[in-house]
């Protein structure tokens, strides 16, 4: 009997044994590693219900975080075909191969340019922690009427499910409604902060489980508190030295991101001259080819030239000596009238033959002309072909442009009256504490935003390749729940005892 007593616990009376100072625990990077593996192995494992759009979304910051920025250079096609990075539901719901789920990953992960691993990692978490079975410690409990239930324990509050349910609670306990939470033996009651309110009692199966959910109330409740209290001035410390190392790191992504570009447009820049290098010393070869041809063509006109030259002389010669054979014949008539008819006819085939030759060498006479003129536009071809040589040759340096000069790199009291808290603060710092809260918050919704329009791009464009008859009893609830615009999620239940009125909770 002593020790049921002993477990009657109130909230109230554990503020009242705490310190009133508490020591902010930094969390390393490896604990942080450590945590987001485990809550991908839960939701791998299907521990955690994920909907297919989210597991995208999910896979492709795990991507981000493992592998860095997209590259299609080195991230080709194939590179995630060893990864586990969707729950098998999802894979075995949809008439998707491999390939076309990487795809989708893969299209994802191309806009996450320029998060580090730290970001992305953040980023998964944020995504997860809004699933609905998040962080919620189930236990098998009956109530009064021995009904089977589940008890779902998280930073929230208290949720009682349906078995066949844990996505949506049939009712809900805020903690900041709840006044007391007790056990004795099996028996574990409940009793809310409005007195008017039936007080809440259900039983487990074990006594060293009612002890496990009261230490899992206390721990959530205090933390639920220490979120509402005031920064110490050691947490805004950290807080501030946290915002400039964000500021730092974002700096030095940046100057990163700068080189990163300086470099990538030197090497444009040096691929662009190499081009230009190539292209004239192929323009340089191709005139060197042509002013060979040239110069060969020149010396075969040349040479053609002078053999006609040499032909027409021999004609010339020739028709020389015939003239002189006329005359010779003319001189040396025969006296009788037949030689005289003889040496008639030989003087008319001598005069027609000297006809002949005169015709023929005035031909070759154009015709050497004629070659001599190609001659001199072939040597005006060599001398324009070795002035583009010369003008191809000639050294050309771009214009280098000077690199851009590296950039430059209280809260005293607050008041609250409750049944065990006391606090001082002054207006001022309230109001920069609450604009701060509604910045992030504005934030944090229009993140949530644009993740909701991608998500529902995403689900409408792999909806036609789902198959109905592998869909869980998990996915028909959460399809429920979006089509009711989830309105009965654990968040939006969380006030649903005051909106039952006064009535007696009955399950």
């Amino acid at each position: 009997m002593a020790g049921a007593i002993a477990s009657r616990m109130s909230f109230s009376s554990l503020k009242r044994k705490q310190p009133k100072t508490f020591t902010v625990r930094i969390v390393t990077m490896d604990a942080e590693m450590e945590f987001n593996c485990e809550v991908k192995k839960q939701i791998l494992d299907e521990k955690i219900y994920c909907p297919p759009e989210a597991s995208v979304l999910l896979a492709s910051y795990a991507v981000q975080a493992k592998y860095g920025d997209y590259d299609p250079s080195v991230h080709k096609r194939g590179f995630l075909a060893q990864e586990e990075l969707l729950p098998k539901r999802v894979i075995n719901l949809y008439q998707m191969t491999p390939e076309m789920w990487e795809e989708r990953i893969t299209a994802w992960y191309a806009e996450h340019r320029g998060r580090a691993r730290d970001e992305a990692e953040m980023e998964y978490l944020k995504i997860a922690q809004d699933l609905e079975m998040y962080g919620v410690n189930y236990f098998a409990i009956r109530n009064k009427k021995g009904t089977e239930l589940l008890l779902g324990v998280d930073a929230l509050g208290l949720h009682i499910y349906d078995p066949e349910n844990r996505l949506t609670p049939k009712i809900s306990f805020p903690w900041n409604e709840i006044r007391n939470i007790s056990y004795s033996d099996k028996e574990f009651t409940i009793k809310p902060l409005d007195k008017k309110i039936d007080v809440f009692k259900f039983n487990s199966s074990k006594l060293r489980v009612n002890k496990l959910i009261l230490q899992l109330c206390i721990g959530n409740h205090d933390l639920f508190m220490r979120r509402r209290k005031a920064d110490s001035l050691e947490v805004q410390q950290m807080k501030a030295q946290a915002r400039e190392e964000k500021a730092r790191k974002q700096m030095e992504r940046q100057r990163l991101a700068r080189e990163k570009q300086m470099r990538e447009e030197a090497e444009r820049t040096r691929d662009e001259l190499e081009r230009r290098l190539l292209q004239m010393k192929e323009e340089a070869t191709m005139a060197n080819e042509a002013l060979m041809r040239s110069e060969e063509t020149a010396d075969l006109l040349a040479e053609k030239a002078q053999i006609t030259e040499e032909e027409a002389k021999l004609l010339a010669q020739k028709a020389a000596e015939a003239e002189q054979e006329m005359q010779r014949i003319k001189a040396t008539a025969i006296r009788t009238e037949e030689e005289k008819r003889v040496m008639e006819q030989k003087v008319l085939e001598a005069e027609v033959l000297a006809l002949k030759m005169a015709e023929e060498s005035e031909r070759r006479a154009k015709e050497a002309d004629q070659l001599k003129q190609d001659l001199q536009e072939a040597r005006e071809a060599e001398r324009r072909a070795k002035q583009k040589l010369q003008e191809i040759t000639k050294p050309t340096y771009p214009p280098i442009n000077p690199l851009p000069a590296p950039l430059p790199p209280d809260m005293s009291s607050f008041s609250l009256i409750g049944d065990s808290l006391s606090f001082d603060f002054k207006d001022t710092d309230m109001k920069r504490l609450s604009m701060e809260i509604e910045k992030e918050k504005v934030e944090y919704m229009e993140k949530s935003k644009h993740l909701q329009e991608q998500l529902n791009e995403l689900k409408t464009e792999i909806e036609a390749l789902k198959l109905k008859e592998r869909e869980t009893a998990l996915d028909i609830l959460h399809n429920e729940n979006a089509d009711r615009g989830g309105t009965s999620s654990k968040h939006n239940t969380i006030k649903k005892p005051q909106a039952q009125g006064r009535r007696p909770i009955c399950i």
